[in-house]
Formats: structure tokens, C-alpha cells, sequence
């Protein structure tokens, strides 16, 4: 028994799938024309294996569903607050690129090491900043919306309906 413990703690460990160099690798989505739920399950994906993932045109991310009924559900959601003083919270982002992150952080275990250290990794930006226009945007298949826009509402409309006054830029 005490030699199959000495020959298990000798015995090197193998490596992960993926290589060193590969896992510390810059990813950069576009949101754009992205359904946003499953756009945020593989950048929760991406951040617990190691990459710092950057999404880009957050506000042209888009959410499935009724118009005037996912801009009600957000509404509704606004309500939330603390009984005794709602200085307290909870606080409920209103700027498409804040509603991207919590989306992210809603899929990530963040109270444990794992998730706080990846959630460090993700960056979000409305439009496209002008240091990652030359590098290469990726999206995810199986999140490109598949129906006519009409079915769809962008992240920046509903953001727009329940308060952000920001402007929503060009796209380039």
C-alpha cells in the first residue's frame, strides 16, 4: 500500500489539453448580431480555461423574445431593492456593456478562487476601442442569431428603455 502511494506521488502529472502559451491567449468576440446568453456561456467557458476575453459592440448584442415584454421583465427587475434602505442595493447595471458583464458573472462560480481569477480576465466595451481595431474578432457560431432582427431586441434598446443615456456609436 505505502508503495503504490510512493509510486503515484513520483509519477509526473500530465499536462492539460491545452498548452501553456495557448491558455494565457487573448480572445476578442464581437457581440455583434450575438444572441447574448450564449455568447456569455462560451466567454464563461473560455475565462475558467485561462483566456482574457475581450467582447467588443456590446450594445449590438441582442436578446430573444417579445420587445415590449423583455423590456417589462427589465423593468420589473429595476423594482428590486432593499426593504429597509435601497442605498443598500442591490444595484442593477444599466449600460449594455455592464449588462454583458453580469450576464458573465451569472455563469461563473465567482465566490470561488477559480471564478474570481477568470472573472478578472473579461473586459467589455461598447463599440470597438480604437487599440483592438486591427485584431482579429471572433464570434461564436451557435449564437449568431438565426431569425429575422424583427424577433430580436439589441442590448443598447433595452439599456436605452430602462435608463442609459449614453449614445450608441458607429460601427467600423
Amino acid at each position: 500500500m505505502a508503495e503504490q502511494q510512493e509510486l503515484k506521488k513520483s509519477q509526473p502529472k500530465p499536462e492539460p489539453a491545452s498548452s501553456k502559451t495557448e491558455q494565457g491567449k487573448l480572445v476578442v468576440v464581437n457581440g455583434a448580431g450575438c444572441i447574448a446568453g450564449r455568447m456569455c456561456s462560451h466567454v464563461s467557458k473560455l475565462l475558467l480555461q485561462g483566456h482574457r476575453v475581450t467582447i467588443v459592440n456590446s450594445e449590438k448584442a441582442v436578446l430573444s423574445g417579445h420587445r415590449y415584454k423583455t423590456i417589462e421583465l427589465y423593468k420589473e427587475h429595476l423594482e428590486i431593492n432593499s426593504a429597509t434602505n435601497p442605498v443598500h442595493g442591490p444595484f442593477h447595471p444599466r449600460r449594455p456593456d455592464r449588462i454583458l458583464t453580469k450576464m458573465v458573472r451569472g455563469m461563473m462560480p465567482k465566490r470561488k478562487t477559480s471564478g474570481i481569477e477568470a472573472f478578472k480576465r473579461l473586459r467589455v466595451y461598447i463599440s470597438i476601442p480604437d487599440q483592438l481595431k486591427e485584431s482579429k474578432m471572433e464570434f461564436f457560431e451557435d449564437s449568431k442569431i438565426t431569425r429575422p432582427a424583427s424577433y430580436y431586441i439589441t442590448i443598447g434598446d433595452v439599456a436605452k428603455e430602462i435608463g442609459w443615456s449614453g449614445e450608441m456609436r458607429g460601427s467600423q
